[in-house]
């Protein structure tokens, strides 16, 4: 039992990953699965249950069982690729909520029922072919502890070691092995036959005991998952929501059912079941559930303090994640497992045999998923959600037990944290800031949060930020860096919305169609708080709620540029769509021209995991470059870019295509006022990207790395996001010629090489600079290395502007130090106007100027 539970959760995490490339989100997935498995778990005990404890051979069954399980899970890893793209194809482009969540769940459901059907018949089995335990008065709560316990070893194994290390296939290819090998020595140890005569045969059914114990089964199934899935979508907005934290926070919720069905079975578990006994343990359940959910509220100083106890290390990060999960799930996970064994127990009793009782309880399972995480969730609020929970325990109690207070009490216990305690929402509020919105999503909950100086961040699950009013200018260059790439688009697909400011600013072009889609509608809701769309200004802006992994392969169009957001890779399921099958399903949605951008957030990345992902694009785009969205130190955002058709850019064509944009005052607006500054952005080619990835793993659907190795730099970076970029530059290189085709004017490669050493010295000198509000302090860490950097390239603007600003600034208060400032400018970039314009405008005040600053 202990080798089968060990193989059904290492299928879990299996499943779950692979269900998400087509679901479209690991949250998605989760619940489907879990749904799939329980309600297949409950179709094989209702269906085969009876037959299995009425049969003499159940040996023969289990051992089928095993087989079955096994043998279901080898054609999974054939037909489940396949089968993702049919389940794409018919949830459709732009399907509505109703249709997507139906046909999730109910194709997983179909596709995993012959292996989870199976699995919920080797209980039954097993229970049978155990039949010493009722020989000697004794309950299966061992049986279940087993099981359960091996499932917690499965979980943290496929999480922590098979699946990081040898991928999906291989992990499946485990638990195939173990139901092998549970099946063959099923058949060296237990008998081929059981007499008739046995203990183990059916008691009469005493009809109103058994529907009692019938309902309190489903009832209690059906709370239990429901607490399950709420703690983790409330715990995910305090959490890192890695693929780690999922895999601790149902290792604990495992391990104290397993606890709790052992002691059960060592203290709780004599002859008969005692009166009375089902009532108080279903009150210690109510009653642990909200002191669970209770825990919740402190959820956030609890994890601060375990930080500071234990440091800023991985396993740290991971064991303070693990106390909130111990808080939330420990006692309540005990109390389940004490009262599921006392429930399975009560209906032997009762003459119930096992598979149906045990398939009541999954049965409602299965239905928790979409109860409580798509329905009540947005509908209730998480709060209010997991305190009915904790009143549905004691309702399950009989009439009697509420003459005692042993269910008043916690039931006056949930009435006050109705009443009194606040919403489970967790966001963080700047000194004087304030909550523009929240919205509790199906998968996700969304916030926009503003500080007192007016500036806006949008945030999912408080945790992952989607970008703030102040990154307008970025935003705007993640679109149109792409956009000028390309000779004349006509169509473009921006995947992932964000704050909708890069979209927005793409569709400001009036030759330009734009396609947004955007998984959660919270998002979407959420970013008309940062793009004004009264009055739909822009009538080429189509937005769809739709995953963007399932919508590249499920649309039939072409477009001319794609454009992918920089999606967390730490967080669940953005990996997904780094994987070298998303860049494919991509590159066959280019027009034959068409240029694909890949954003990288490298502040949120170590560099294994970048090669990783560079080593991914390279795989399906061997021609290729890297540039950088901005000089930015703190935030810095790494693109992937590739041609369909692999050909180099052209210099003439950019700069007429520059030159021709009835918008020439937004591009200066980003600083991309020529094709100098657009090429300029560019840090590496082909060959570099490759020498950086050489050696890094592959990211694929089989073996998704990044979901594993990205985490680590979430929980423990062990470098600065300004060091990463500057090693990155210093590692990477690019020439000319492998970006654009041969120019007439002989000196304009020159002029490239020089912008981009120009750059590269501009970023490195940025480094050590303080921030300060007091020009001349400013002046004196920027002047010179500024100053150098223009030497180089008198082309780069970036160095030539806060120079300028500065001159402006200090003319305030002297003079002549700015008059001399920009006479250096001036000697440096002639072909710029601007400081001599200024220059001449203080000549002309200087009368009134300079006594004033004497």
């Amino acid at each position: 039992m202990l080798a089968s539970g060990f193989a059904a959760m290492g299928y879990e995490i299996v499943w779950t990953q692979q269900t998400a490339s087509w679901l479209g989100h690991e949250s998605a997935a989760v619940l489907a699965v879990v749904a799939a498995l329980f309600g297949g778990l409950a179709a094989g005990g209702l269906a085969l249950g009876p037959r299995i404890e009425a049969s003499s051979r159940p040996l023969r069954w289990y051992v089928g069982c095993e087989l079955a399980v096994a043998l279901w899970s080898l054609v999974l890893l054939v037909i489940a690729s396949p089968f993702g793209g049919w389940v794409s194809r018919t949830i459709g482009v732009q399907p509505s909520p109703g249709w997507q969540w139906a046909v999730g769940f109910g194709s997983t459901f179909l596709l995993l029922l012959p292996a989870t059907a199976a699995m919920g018949a080797t209980l039954p089995a097993m229970e049978r072919l155990a039949v010493h335990l009722r020989d000697e008065g004794r309950s299966i709560a061992a049986l279940y502890a087993s099981n359960t316990f091996g499932a917690v070893l499965g979980v943290l194994a496929a999480a922590f070691w098979l699946i990081p290390g040898i991928g999906l296939a291989r992990s499946a290819a485990i638990s195939i092995a173990l139901n092998l090998i549970c099946g063959g020595v099923a058949l060296a140890v237990f008998p081929r036959s059981i007499s008739r005569s046995r203990a183990s045969e059916p008691r009469s059914l005493d009809l109103p005991l058994a529907r009692r114990a019938v309902l309190r089964l489903a009832v209690t199934g059906f709370l239990g998952i429901g607490y399950e899935v709420l703690v983790v979508r409330v715990l995910g907005q305090v959490t890192e929501a890695t693929v780690y934290t999922f895999a601790m926070l149902l290792a604990i919720y495992l391990a104290g059912s397993a606890a709790g069905a052992a002691g059960y079975h060592r203290w709780l578990g004599p002859s008969r079941v005692r009166d009375g006994l089902g009532d108080r343990l279903l009150a210690g359940l109510a009653s642990a559930c909200l002191l669970g959910t209770a825990s919740l509220w402190a959820a956030e100083r609890i994890k601060a303090w375990a930080l500071e106890v234990l440091g800023s290390s991985f396993a740290a990060a991971l064991a303070a994640e693990a106390s909130l999960a111990a808080l939330a799930f420990g006692l309540p996970a005990i109390a389940m497992g004490a009262v599921f064994s006392h429930l399975s127990r009560a209906a032997s009793q009762a003459g119930l045999g096992f598979g149906r009782a045990v398939g009541a309880n999954l049965l409602a399972a299965a239905a928790a998923p979409v109860v409580c995480g798509v329905v009540a969730i947005p509908l209730l609020g998480p709060k209010a959600v997991l305190l009915v929970i904790a009143v549905g325990y004691l309702a399950a109690a009989t009439r009697d037990a509420w003459t005692r207070p042993t269910l008043w009490l916690p039931a006056i216990a949930a009435l006050a944290l109705a009443l009194f305690a606040p919403p489970l929402r967790f966001v963080d509020v700047p000194d004087g800031g304030r909550v523009v919105s929240y919205q509790d999503g199906a998968m996700a909950s969304v916030s926009v949060v503003e500080d007192a100086a007016g500036v806006a961040r949008l945030r999912i699950d408080n945790r992952q930020q989607e970008g703030s009013s102040a990154t307008h200018r970025v935003d705007g260059r993640l679109a149109w860096l792409p956009l000028l790439l390309h000779p004349a688009p006509h169509r473009a697909l921006f995947l992932g919305m964000g704050t909708g400011v890069t979209a927005s600013s793409a569709a400001e072009d009036p030759t330009l169609d734009v396609d947004v889609v955007e998984l959660l509608p919270e998002v979407i809701a959420a970013s008309a708080h940062f793009i004004d769309r009264g009055g739909d200004p822009r009538p080429r802006l189509h937005v769809t709620t739709a995953d963007a992994r399932r919508h590249v392969r499920a649309t039939d169009r072409s477009y001319d540029v794609i454009v992918a957001d920089n999606f967390h890779p730490a967080r669940t399921g953005s990996a997904a769509l780094y994987t070298v099958e998303h860049f494919e399903a991509v590159r066959r949605r280019l027009a034959p021209a068409g240029v694909f951008c890949q954003w990288l957030p490298v502040h949120q990345l170590d560099l294994r995991t970048l090669r990783s992902i560079v080593r991914s694009f390279v795989t399906v785009y061997p021609t290729s470059w890297a540039m950088i969205a901005s000089n930015s130190l703190e935030t810095p955002v790494l693109g992937l870019v590739a041609r369909r058709d692999q050909g180099r850019f052209d210099v003439a064509g950019l700069r007429g295509r520059v030159s021709q944009l009835a918008l020439p005052e937004r591009l200066a607006a980003l600083g991309l006022e020529d094709e100098l500054a657009v090429l300029g952005s560019m840090i590496a080619g082909g060959p570099a990207l490759s020498r950086f990835a050489a050696g890094a793993a592959t990211n694929t659907d089989d073996h998704p790395i990044v979901a594993y190795t990205a985490p680590r730099a979430t929980y423990a970076p062990d470098s600065t996001p300004r060091d990463r970029l500057i090693a990155l530059l210093r590692e990477l290189s690019i020439d000319a010629g492998e970006l654009v085709v041969p120019v007439a004017d002989p000196t304009w490669r020159d002029r490239l090489a020089a912008y981009w050493a120009a750059r590269n010295r501009f970023i490195e000198s940025g480094r050590d600079v303080r921030p300060s509000s007091a020009v001349r302090d400013m002046l004196a860490q920027v002047r010179e290395p500024l100053l150098s950097v223009l030497r180089i390239s008198p082309d780069f603007r970036p160095a030539y502007d806060p120079l300028l600003a500065m001159a402006a600034a200090l003319a305030r208060s002297d003079v002549s130090g700015a008059r001399i400032l920009l006479d250096e400018l001036s000697q440096v970039q002639p072909a710029r106007s601007e400081a001599s314009r200024l220059l001449a405008r203080l000549a002309s005040e200087a009368p009134a100027v300079e006594p004033a600053a004497r």
